[in-house]
């Protein structure tokens, strides 16, 4: 064989090599994973996740934030729940998620309820995966089929928390950065986006999207100066829906925001602002049913970003600290 050729070969197979490391785990995943060894975690984690909403409607899109926020430190894998050690410093308190990340006790709830009826079997990844799709669909949002057989880490990154989680003041070409180099591109980033038509956001995430910028309806921005002082030191924590039209279904009412230039978020209204995104959200504002069924796909699609599977990671017996 010619030197030549076998370059060519040699790099083909480095190809290959990456990329089974980088998505070759996924394949492992399968829907029926529990089917014999925990046949009840399914409905058991469900009817947990379901009686938190129930008690707080505003718990589905904290719950499905929880699951995106794992997916992008180390890939879906559990890391967001634990706490600091001495040997690692967790990634709750990263800018993204300090006083922001809720929902972790609704996960040791459901982890105990599975641990009750099958030790050692349930991952908390899997429950993160799992308590994200069924809190779609009790909002009236579309439901999948979700993959399963995750394993939990060992470790968490702060250091990959505060860097690779996208920011409510990043700009469009940085929220396509770091969507396509978790290997999502920029329409299902926008999709999943779309789970901003859920839940509420802090005043000092938006202070100065209200006070600052002028891509914003201005009645808009009068409207919520009025909870969110301009004072750095006062109403910090003030919540605001995402989405006022309806704060508590997943639909495509967000899409519809921006297009009024009533995104709250910086990292929301660059969607819409005379960019490469524009007519994405418009078409996700026209068809409901084609939101629901990309976004159905893109939740499917970081369910699979880089999973422990196999003899990798652990099954922890509690998910805020490694066995």
């Amino acid at each position: 064989m010619a030197l030549s050729s076998k370059i060519a070969w040699v790099a083909i197979a480095m190809f290959f090599a990456l990329f089974c490391v980088n998505h070759g785990q996924a394949s492992y995943l399968t829907p029926n994973y529990y089917d014999y060894t925990c046949p009840q975690a399914l409905p058991t984690i469900r009817t947990v996740v379901r009686n938190a909403i129930a008690k707080e409607l505003r718990m589905a899109a904290s719950l499905i934030r929880l699951h995106f926020h794992d997916c992008f430190v180390q890939g879906c894998d559990g890391s967001v729940l634990l706490k600091d050690t001495p040997w690692f410093t967790g990634e709750q308190t990263a800018r993204s998620n300090n006083n922001s990340i809720r929902g972790m006790e609704i996960i040791d709830a459901a982890k105990r309820a599975v641990e009750a009826i099958c030790p050692g079997v349930v991952s908390c990844a899997d429950i993160l995966t799992l308590a994200a799709r069924d809190s779609s669909e009790y909002v009236d949002g579309p439901t999948w089929t979700v993959k399963l057989g995750r394993r939990d880490s060992t470790t968490a990154s702060f250091d990959l928390a505060a860097t690779e989680l996208p920011l409510g003041s990043d700009n469009l070409d940085e929220l396509i950065r770091k969507f396509y180099n978790k290997g999502i591109n920029a329409e299902e980033m926008v999709v999943l986006s779309g789970a901003h038509t859920i839940g509420q956001a802090r005043c000092v995430t938006f202070r100065g999207r209200i006070y600052n910028e002028t891509n914003i309806d201005p009645d808009f921005a009068i409207h919520r100066r009025r909870s969110c002082p301009f004072s750095n030191n006062a109403g910090n924590a003030n919540l605001a829906p995402l989405d006022p039209v309806t704060p508590n279904k997943l639909d495509n009412k967000y899409f519809k925001i921006l297009m009024e230039k009533k995104g709250l978020l910086h990292s929301d209204q660059v969607l819409f602002n005379g960019g490469k995104t524009d007519e994405i959200v418009a078409g996700y504002r026209r068809d409901l049913s084609s939101f629901y069924a990309d976004f159905a796909a893109a939740m499917v699609k970081m369910g699979d970003i880089n999973p422990l599977t196999g003899s990798l990671g652990q099954i922890r017996k509690i998910c805020s600290a490694i066995n």
